[in-house]
C-alpha cells in the first residue's frame, strides 16, 4: 500500500465517523433504531478504515488527523445543518484545530 492509499483510509475513516456522530445526534438517545444502527455501523467501518491507514501513517499521527480533523468536521456540521452558534471562539478553535493537523501531517514529512 501506497503512503497516498493508506491516506485516502484515513480520510474514509474521518468520513465515516463524522457520519457515525450525525447518526448519533439523528437517533435521539436510541429511540430512533434507524439513525442507531447506522450509527454502529459507520463506527465499525470507520475504525476498520482506520486500521488500514495504519499500515503505513504513523500511529500518533493517523489518531491526531482522525481525532482533529474529526473534531473540526463535526463541528461545521452542528454549525451548518443542526443550526448550532457560530461563535468566534467556535470559529477560531476550528481554525487552530486544522493548524494543528497541518502541522502534524508537516511533521511526518522532515
Amino acid at each position: 500500500m501506497t503512503s497516498t492509499v493508506a491516506w485516502l483510509w484515513l480520510a474514509l475513516a474521518i468520513v465515516l465517523e463524522v457520519s457515525g456522530t450525525v447518526c448519533m445526534k439523528l437517533s435521539d438517545g436510541f429511540s430512533r433504531w434507524v439513525p442507531s444502527v447506522l450509527m454502529a455501523v459507520f463506527y465499525m467501518a470507520s475504525f476498520a478504515a482506520m486500521v488500514m491507514s495504519l499500515k503505513r501513517i504513523e500511529l500518533g499521527i493517523a489518531y491526531a488527523v482522525w481525532a482533529g480533523v474529526g473534531t473540526a468536521l463535526i463541528a461545521m456540521v452542528g454549525v451548518m445543518v443542526f443550526k448550532e452558534a457560530a461563535t468566534a471562539m467556535k470559529l477560531a478553535a476550528i481554525a487552530l484545530i486544522i493548524s494543528g493537523v497541518v502541522m502534524l501531517h508537516l511533521s511526518e514529512q522532515g
